[in-house]
């Protein structure tokens, strides 16, 4: 099936879906996630099959959310073409995609796609050219919380915008017992946690509660949080340890920060069947619903947050590359995109599900692979 514009990608869900670990996805900032799995994939089979480009020093940063990914994607790069250097640090989104409009770097990681104002002044970077957006992993935001004799909580896009609004500041309110009506729910006052730092997390997190309860999020979003009052915390390591040491609390960040300190987390009622729990399956049923929204090269998504499909997790996000389409450095060009075809190729993409993310669908992997072969 042809990958077109504004028309739902729902052959995302073949593959994607067979991926059943969680997703090893760490914060959108600039911290690591001690708890996630140790990068693998670093085989001679997989350095055998990828293609090199010319030698060069690659300097990238951005999104943490791919970090696991990136480390493997870099070893057998490295190990195959032993003439380039490419070092990717996990900065966080917006440093990333800073320091890529600032020149500095051949590409960014960011699990946001390039606002109007950031393709214009990309423009001055990429000579005749502008960034583009070229989506490569993606996953799960997890909601935690810390309320001890409560178990499988279930919350509805109203009221977690409420509860993230200071508008519903205990845990036994009637919205939350209404959703919850066979759980003792305490007392307790709501400790919400949001991030302190610019953060992708936030940007998706947000952009979640404004598609799915736009009346109850009366806020903008974008990578800086803007709700008032509530409590914060630098990176998703410093909101989930927040969490987990915090009665009442509540914070969202990377599923990998509630598995590897055994937070439990919120299931969502999208209207759905059943409300749907943060998994990787979910996440991926979720991107099949999406939009290609980018115009000319550019490959942005637009999630459908207030989906009603069976399954579907709708606090997703995806991580893009961003490249110059036109006017990439001379002396990294061809390097460039050598790696950014390995990584977008079958081989590439297989070598998530160890790391547990959710690989591309051929459908869209082949679009990007095409992107990346113009870049100029």
């Amino acid at each position: 099936m042809k990958l077109t514009r504004k028309t739902g990608l729902r052959s995302l869900a073949v593959g994607a879906i067979a991926v059943s670990s969680a997703l090893v996805l760490t914060a959108c900032g600039s911290d690591n996630n001690s708890g996630s799995s140790s990068p693998s994939g670093g085989s001679s089979n997989a350095a055998a099959s990828i293609k090199c480009g010319s030698k060069a020093n690659l300097l990238a940063s951005g999104s943490t959310a791919q970090k696991n990914a990136m480390d493997v994607w870099v070893k057998n790069y490295m190990q195959a073409c032993s003439g380039t250097q490419i070092n990717y640090k996990p900065t966080g989104s917006g440093a990333g995609v800073t320091e890529f409009l600032q020149g500095s770097t051949a590409f960014a990681g960011s699990d946001s796609a390039l606002k109007a104002d950031e393709v214009t002044k990309s423009k001055a970077v990429c000579k005749g050219g502008q960034g583009i957006d070229l989506p490569m992993v993606g996953g799960p935001i997890a909601v935690g919380y810390n309320l001890p004799g409560v178990d499988n909580l279930v919350l509805d896009a109203p009221t977690l915008a409420k509860i993230f609004n200071s508008q519903i500041v205990k845990w036994d309110d009637p919205a939350i017992k209404k959703l919850n009506p066979n759980a003792k729910l305490p007392s307790t006052s709501i400790q919400a946690f949001h991030r302190s730092d610019e953060s992708g997390t936030t940007d998706n997190f947000t952009k979640y509660l404004k598609g799915a309860a736009a009346s109850d999020w009366p806020y903008s979003g974008g990578k800086a949080w803007q709700a008032k009052n509530g409590q914060s915390a630098p990176q998703s390591s410093g909101v989930a340890a927040q969490v987990k040491q915090t009665a009442g609390a509540i914070g969202y960040f990377e599923l990998s920060y509630a598995t590897a300190s055994n937070i439990p987390t919120v299931k969502i009622d999208t209207g759905a069947s059943a409300p749907v729990a943060a998994t990787s399956d979910a996440a991926s049923k979720m991107i099949a619903d999406a939009k290609v929204v980018g115009t000319g090269n550019d490959l942005a998504l637009q999630l459908n947050y207030a989906t009603k499909a069976d399954g579907a997790y709708p606090i997703t996000l995806v991580t893009y590359e961003i490249a110059c389409d036109k006017g990439n450095k001379p002396d990294t060009l061809d390097a460039t995109k050598a790696f950014l075809n390995y990584i977008a190729s079958d081989d590439g993409q297989k070598g998530l599900s160890s790391q547990g993310y959710a690989p591309l669908p051929a459908e869209i992997a082949t679009k990007v692979r095409s992107e990346i072969s113009s870049l100029s």
